[in-house]
């Protein structure tokens, strides 16, 4: 790994903020365990497709500057920069809970999200396999899931996640943002390269996965129009299906995203901003509720149409949700058979409808 400088914006939730007066150390990794209350969160975001998640990590390794979600790591008392990609919380008792929320009276069988937040495969699921354990109890409770993620390590799972397919429902997204791969390096630094990316679901294809490619987030004038030749490798590999989403900035991310954008784009920079301020009517995000994932003005609907135009060239749909398999009334402890609604998992932010 390569390490760089500790560099945190200002934590909005505490009252103090330190400046290094000179060089500042090293940003080395720090791995701390937890015994969560519980796994399952619940969403009401309308923008979201999904009820449920769960996040077996806080932090994530693959450092992407965009994360959405490096906010949520100031709620801990970190910092949404370097803290962020280094401090990261495992919540070692993740599959336990899970299997007690699936065997609560109320738990319908809802399909559920890996994850909401942070990469459910990030490097340290190597070592501690804990969305591992959680999908063997969705398959132990016969209970649906779609798992988004970056990383190879998912092709791991494949044997797992083909078995859940079959029992209950599974899908895999794979986020791939970008074609080049020295300029995902730049926006991405810890994740893997985008030809690992096609290879796991290839190999994911192989076990009958339905998997689908997530191009996302996409950046005006960094990554629009690699569009085509995402979609065209993504069906390469298998992939059937294609969805995406525009740059968000909230809070501290914006901090977090300009400030790599100026060091490793200088000559770019600028123009890259004015783009996001094209599609965000003047400013550099969105934070209304059916505005957040997708952008306005014609340089937006330029990019929208360029994604559409490709899907349908290429044979890919807009995600789809697992295949309804009834599940056995007598996995769950209720009196009325599992009822969910797996047209939640539509997942087609911007599928042109």
């Amino acid at each position: 790994m390569n390490l760089r400088r500790v560099d945190n914006p200002p934590n909005p939730y505490l009252s103090d903020h330190c400046e290094w007066l000179e060089e500042p150390p090293e940003a080395h990794i720090e791995v701390f365990e937890e015994a969560s209350g519980s796994i399952l969160s619940h969403n009401d975001s309308p923008d979201l497709p999904f009820n449920w998640s769960v996040n077996p990590y806080r932090g994530c390794q693959h450092a992407c500057a965009y994360c959405y979600a490096r906010p949520y790591h100031e709620y801990l008392g970190y910092g949404a920069g370097t803290d962020f990609e280094t401090k990261l919380i495992v919540k070692r008792n993740a599959p336990e809970l899970l299997r007690d929320a699936f065997r609560k009276r109320g738990w319908k069988g809802e399909c559920v999200n890996f994850s909401g937040i942070t990469d459910c495969y990030q490097p340290i699921e190597a070592s501690y396999g804990i969305t591992r354990g959680c999908l063997e109890v969705c398959i132990e409770r016969r209970n649906p899931a779609i798992v988004v993620t970056k990383s190879f390590l998912v092709a791991r799972d494949a044997d797992l996640l083909s078995a859940l397919d079959a029992t209950a429902g599974a899908r895999v997204i794979l986020s791939i943002p970008f074609a080049d791969a020295a300029t995902a390096r730049l926006i991405e630094p810890q994740a893997p390269t985008p030809a690992r990316r096609f290879e796991a679901v290839r190999r994911l294809c192989e076990f009958g996965v339905p998997v689908g490619v997530f191009v996302s987030p996409i950046i005006p004038g960094l990554n629009d129009t690699d569009v085509p030749r995402i979609l065209e490798e993504a069906v390469a590999a298998g992939a059937t299906s294609a969805g995406m989403t525009a740059l968000r900035l909230p809070g501290s991310v914006e901090h977090v995203f300009l400030s790599r954008l100026k060091q490793v784009m200088p000559l770019r920079a600028k123009k890259i901003l004015s783009r996001i301020r094209d599609i965000r009517g003047g400013d550099t995000d969105e934070s209304r509720f059916g505005h957040r994932m997708r952008g306005t003005g014609p340089y937006w609907e330029s990019i929208r149409d360029l994604f559409n135009i490709s899907r349908k060239r290429f044979g890919l749909t807009s995600f789809d949700h697992p295949k309804a398999i009834p599940p056995d009334p007598a996995q769950f402890d209720q009196v009325e058979s599992n009822k969910s609604d797996r047209n939640q998992l539509r997942l087609d932010f911007e599928s042109g409808s």
